[in-house]
């Protein structure tokens, strides 16, 4: 019985891989030197919305490995400035200032706030998600949990017109998620970029105009 159910999980595994490797999007990644394929939901979400300007401070949530920091380090140029967190490691990027921990704890979020040098923050990006369970049941509100999360961060740290992208899933607590958003920010976008797998129930929520 293990034997079967290991077989299972081995054949399960190598469809993963056989998809992941043949994925356009994970081909271009390698092509163009980004470090995961989600460099281009970014990418598209700034050619649709211009969310990134030269000179920008940004703050990137659930950055590892990196790919969303390499968009933001290159888009805000020599003038901007990144910081990004996750709590999972993060090999060292050029013009990338990196904190490893949750930004929960008071003493890591008062890491971030040091690491800006006094600069307000214009825009603050999240692509955190949970482990996946495959239980949609358990994975949709632990995912929706971190999008609040985020929108609290961005609540103490965005500066008045600032600007907020962030992963959320459809299902249980979006919808009132996505009211809470319009609540504090002037404007409100919907975004699947061609790079999120047709399969997935994550959207990207572009919100613009922070209140303050």
């Amino acid at each position: 019985m293990v034997r079967i159910i290991n077989n299972s999980l081995s054949k399960s595994s190598k469809a993963w891989l056989k998809e992941h490797m043949e994925d356009v999007y994970v081909q271009r990644a390698q092509k163009d030197g980004y470090r995961a394929r989600a460099a281009y939901k970014l990418l598209e979400i700034q050619d649709k919305d211009r969310v990134f300007r030269p000179g920008m401070t940004v703050v990137d949530l659930g950055s590892a490995p990196g790919s969303w920091s390499q968009v933001a380090s290159k888009l805000v140029g020599p003038a901007g400035q990144v910081i990004a967190s996750d709590i999972l490691p993060m090999d060292a990027l050029p013009g990338v200032r990196f904190i490893q921990g949750d930004f929960r704890e008071e003493a890591v979020l008062a890491e971030l706030l040091a690491a800006t040098g006094g600069r307000s923050i214009d825009l603050l990006i999240s692509d955190m998600a949970p482990n996946i369970s495959g239980t949609m049941a358990a994975d949709v509100p632990r995912a929706m949990h971190l999008c609040d999360l985020a929108l609290d961060m961005a609540g103490q740290v965005l500066k008045p017109g600032g600007v907020f992208v962030v992963k959320v899933f459809q299902g249980e607590g979006f919808e009132a998620f996505r009211q809470d958003i319009q609540q504090r920010f002037g404007t409100l976008k919907s975004r699947k970029p061609a790079a999120s797998r047709p399969r997935s129930r994550e959207l990207y929520l572009v919100a613009k105009d922070f209140k303050g």
